[in-house]
C-alpha cells in the first residue's frame, strides 16, 4: 500500500499544474452583464469585450460569449497559453430561457478589428458572428481593419490556433459611401487602407507563426482579401497552415493570397465573385487565390469561380519567387484573367487534373482593363526592377478545358520559361486562340528561338488551331477530336465526363521527369486518383477524368 500511494505522489508531482486545476467558464451577455460581476455564471455574467479582456485564462477556460445578441467593440486575446490537449475556447452560448440559434455577434464599427490573436498558443475559436463595417469617428493611423486578426511580435510566438465555423461579413475600413480613386484598382495590391476578413501578419523577422487552422468560416462583402497570410520578406515565418471548407464570396480583392509562408493545404474550399465591385469602397480586383515568396503550398479540391478585374483576377495563380506550389483537383470556371498563370522565378510548380470552364474572358481595352484575360500563360516577371527570368520546371498535365465559341482564347509564354511540360490535357476550345504578350505591367519581349527543356506532346484538341501555331513550343504528337461532354458549360466535374471514351481512354503517357530536373514535384508525379477521386490506371486516360 505504501509503495502504490508513493508512486501515486511521485506521478502527482509530474503532472503539470495546469492539468490539476479545474477549467472555468466565463460568461459574457451585453444587455444583462455587469463588468463588476465575477463572470463565473449567467447569473454573474460580464457585460463587455473590453473586461472579458482583461481576463487571465488558462489551459481548458471557455469564454462564453451570449448567443444571438450583438457585443460592440473588440475581444483581444494577448499572451495566454492554452495547452495541445487543453485549449483555450472562445464560442458562443444559449442563455437561459433563450432559445435562438444565432451565434454571437461581435460588431467592431470603430476598432480596429474585432477579434485580436497576439502570442497565443493553442486558443480555439468557434461558432461566431464578427462584422466590422467603418468608423464611428475615424482614427488617425488606422492603417487596416481586419474580422480578426492572428499576429506576434518580435521573438513572440502565436501557434495552435483554430477558427472554425465563423461567419464574417461586411467588414471595411471606410464608411458607407466612400468612392476609391479610380487609379487604386491599377496599383499592385491596393494602396489606401483597406478591410480584410481573416489576417495572419507576420512581418517581424524574429515573429512566429504556426499550426494555424481555419476551417468551415463563411467570409463574405469584404472591402480587399478575405483570407490574408503576410510572413516577414524572406523568412517564411508563417508555416503549416491548413485552411479547410471556407467559403469566400464577395470579396474586393483576392479570396485567399498568401506571402512569405511555407507549408501549406488549402483544400475543399468554395471562392467565389474575388475582385468584386459592387461597392465603391471596395479594389475591385482579384484572383480567387493566389501566391507570392510562398513554398511548399497544396491546393487542392477547390471552387473557383468568378473573378473579376481589370488585371490579375485568374482562378488561382502563382506570383513570382514560389517554389513547389501544385494546383491539383480543383474546379475552376468564368474567372476573368484566366487558369494557368505562373509568373517569373518560380520552381517546380504545377497544374494537374483540373477543369477550367471559360477561363480568361477579359479582353484588354474593354471596361477598362489593362492586361489580356488568357488561358494559359508563363511568365518572367519578378518586379518591376528586377530583369525578367521565366518559370523554371514547370508542369502541366491531366487537366480539362473547355472555352464556349463566344470567348477568344488566348495564351502567353515568356521565351525565358526554362523546363516546361504539357501533356494529356483535353483543349476543348470553340472559338478562335490567338497568341499575346505577357503583359504584366510592361509586354514582355518576344525572345528568338524555342525554350530549353520542353516536353510538350499528347494533348487533345478539338480542332487544329486551338494551341497557336505562332506560340514558341508545339505539341510533337498532338490528338483531335471532340471528347464529347456530358454537359459543356455546367459547373460540375462530372459535366465534363468524355462521352467519345475511344478517344481518351488509356491514351495519356507516362509524365516524366524534365530534364535535369531530380525533383519533379514533392508530391511525386504520379498521380493515384483523377478530380473526382476515382483510382487512375497505370497509363491515365487523357482529361481530369479518369475513364471507367
Amino acid at each position: 500500500m505504501m509503495t502504490h500511494t508513493r508512486i501515486f505522489l511521485t506521478l502527482l508531482f509530474l503532472v503539470p499544474a495546469t492539468f490539476l486545476a479545474r477549467a472555468t467558464d466565463y460568461f459574457v451577455h451585453p444587455v444583462a452583464g455587469n463588468d463588476a460581476n465575477s463572470g463565473l455564471s449567467t447569473a454573474q455574467a460580464i457585460r463587455s469585450l473590453e473586461r472579458a479582456s482583461q481576463l487571465v485564462l488558462s489551459p481548458g477556460d471557455r469564454l462564453l460569449l451570449a448567443a444571438g445578441q450583438r457585443h460592440t467593440g473588440s475581444l483581444s486575446l494577448v499572451g495566454l497559453q492554452g495547452h495541445p490537449n487543453r485549449p483555450i475556447t472562445i464560442t458562443s452560448v444559449a442563455w437561459p430561457g433563450d432559445d435562438t440559434n444565432q451565434p454571437a455577434l461581435i460588431d467592431a464599427k470603430g476598432h480596429a478589428q474585432a477579434l485580436l490573436v497576439r502570442d497565443c498558443q493553442y486558443v480555439h475559436i468557434d461558432s461566431l458572428r464578427i462584422q466590422a463595417n467603418g468608423y464611428i469617428q475615424k482614427k488617425p493611423g488606422s492603417e487596416m481593419r481586419c474580422g480578426i486578426l492572428v499576429t506576434a511580435t518580435a521573438n513572440g510566438r502565436t501557434e495552435g490556433i483554430v477558427l472554425a465555423n465563423i461567419r464574417i461579413q461586411d467588414i471595411f475600413h471606410e464608411n458607407p459611401g466612400y468612392k476609391r480613386p479610380s487609379s487604386e484598382v491599377t496599383t499592385a495590391n491596393g494602396s489606401e487602407p483597406y478591410g480584410w476578413g481573416i489576417r495572419l501578419m507576420s512581418t517581424n523577422e524574429t515573429s512566429k507563426i504556426e499550426n494555424i487552422r481555419i476551417e468551415a468560416c463563411r467570409i463574405e462583402n469584404i472591402e480587399h482579401t478575405g483570407i490574408k497570410l503576410t510572413g516577414a520578406r524572406g523568412r517564411h515565418n508563417i508555416s503549416r497552415v491548413w485552411l479547410y471548407a471556407n467559403h469566400i464570396t464577395r470579396t474586393g480583392g483576392p479570396g485567399i493570397q498568401m506571402s512569405n509562408v511555407k507549408f501549406v493545404h488549402v483544400a475543399t474550399n468554395e471562392i467565389t465573385y474575388s475582385g468584386s465591385a459592387d461597392d465603391s469602397r471596395k479594389w475591385g480586383r482579384g484572383s480567387g487565390l493566389w501566391t507570392w515568396s510562398a513554398s511548399n503550398v497544396l491546393i487542392e479540391k477547390n471552387r473557383f469561380m468568378y473573378a473579376n478585374g481589370p488585371g490579375d483576377s485568374a482562378g488561382a495563380h502563382i506570383d513570382y519567387n514560389c517554389d513547389n506550389v501544385v494546383l491539383q483537383y480543383n474546379f475552376s470556371a468564368h474567372n476573368a484573367g484566366g487558369f494557368c498563370e505562373i509568373l517569373g522565378n518560380t520552381y517546380n510548380c504545377a497544374y494537374r487534373y483540373n477543369i477550367s470552364v471559360n477561363d480568361g474572358h477579359r479582353v484588354k481595352g474593354v471596361n477598362g482593363a489593362f492586361q489580356e484575360g488568357k488561358l494559359f500563360w508563363l511568365s518572367g516577371y519578378q518586379g518591376n526592377n528586377t530583369e525578367r527570368k521565366g518559370p523554371v520546371n514547370t508542369y502541366f498535365y491531366n487537366n480539362t478545358i473547355y472555352v464556349g465559341q463566344d470567348i477568344e482564347t488566348k495564351f502567353a509564354i515568356d521565351g525565358r520559361s526554362d523546363g516546361v511540360l504539357i501533356a494529356n490535357n483535353i483543349f476543348c476550345i470553340e472559338g478562335p486562340s490567338l497568341t499575346v504578350l505577357g503583359d504584366q505591367n510592361k509586354p514582355d519581349t518576344p525572345l528568338e528561338g524555342g525554350l530549353n527543356r520542353v516536353f510538350f506532346r499528347n494533348n487533345l484538341y478539338l480542332k487544329s488551331g486551338n494551341w497557336p501555331s505562332d506560340l514558341p513550343i508545339q505539341d510533337q504528337s498532338p490528338l483531335f477530336g471532340d471528347p464529347d461532354f456530358t454537359s459543356k458549360g455546367g459547373l460540375l466535374p462530372a459535366d465534363y465526363l468524355p462521352r467519345n471514351t475511344k478517344l481518351v481512354k488509356g491514351k495519356g503517357v507516362k509524365v516524366p521527369y524534365l530534364q535535369s530536373d531530380a525533383i519533379g514535384l514533392m508530391q511525386g508525379l504520379r498521380s493515384t486518383e483523377d478530380i473526382e477521386g476515382k483510382m487512375t490506371d497505370n497509363i491515365p486516360s487523357l482529361g481530369a477524368l479518369e475513364i471507367d
